[in-house]
């Protein structure tokens, strides 16, 4: 009754299920694995979340998206979203599936990005995109002082990009 809420790459994957599972996961981890507790609200990006999808579908009932001017990578597998409403069916799904972060940074060095910035809180996944996506720059912003930097990486990193 073990899932995985994310697959970050580089062979780390969080791993979400009941505490006695996830107890017996740290007595008797995997060969060459490392089992680290990680401090959450909540089982998010699993079946433990599924109670949350119905008034999810119902609060995007009430929306009308737009496209978005440049593609986005879907967090479940990757792809490159063009459709507003592609876009909210897949963030409704995603409460109940696992993050696919090694398939958006495949995306992104696909697509020729150089440059990442990771929001608040800010660190993980530039830690591990820094690793995984070789010449990529990143910024993790983690205080409001960041704006500045963040300002100056967006012209840096877009000077070629058309909307």
């Amino acid at each position: 009754d073990i899932t995985p809420a994310n697959v970050n790459g580089g062979g780390q994957v969080v791993a979400a299920g009941s505490k006695d599972a996830l107890a017996k996961l740290a007595e008797d981890p995997l060969e060459k694995t490392r089992v680290i507790e990680l401090k959450v609200a909540g089982a998010f990006h699993t079946e433990y979340m599924a109670p949350a999808v119905a008034d999810l579908q119902a609060f995007a009932q009430t929306l009308s998206p737009n496209n978005p001017t440049i593609g986005l990578a879907s967090n479940s597998d990757g792809a490159v979203i063009n459709s507003g409403q592609d876009f909210v069916d897949r963030l409704i799904n995603q409460v109940t599936s696992p993050v696919r972060w090694d398939m958006c940074q495949q995306t992104m060095v696909d697509a020729g990005v150089t440059g990442i910035i990771e929001l608040l809180p800010g660190g993980t996944l530039t830690g591990i995109a820094r690793r995984a996506m070789k010449g990529v720059k990143t910024l993790a912003i983690k205080t409001p002082a960041d704006l500045d930097k963040a300002q100056e990486f967006v012209a840096e990193h877009t000077q070629n990009i058309t909307a």
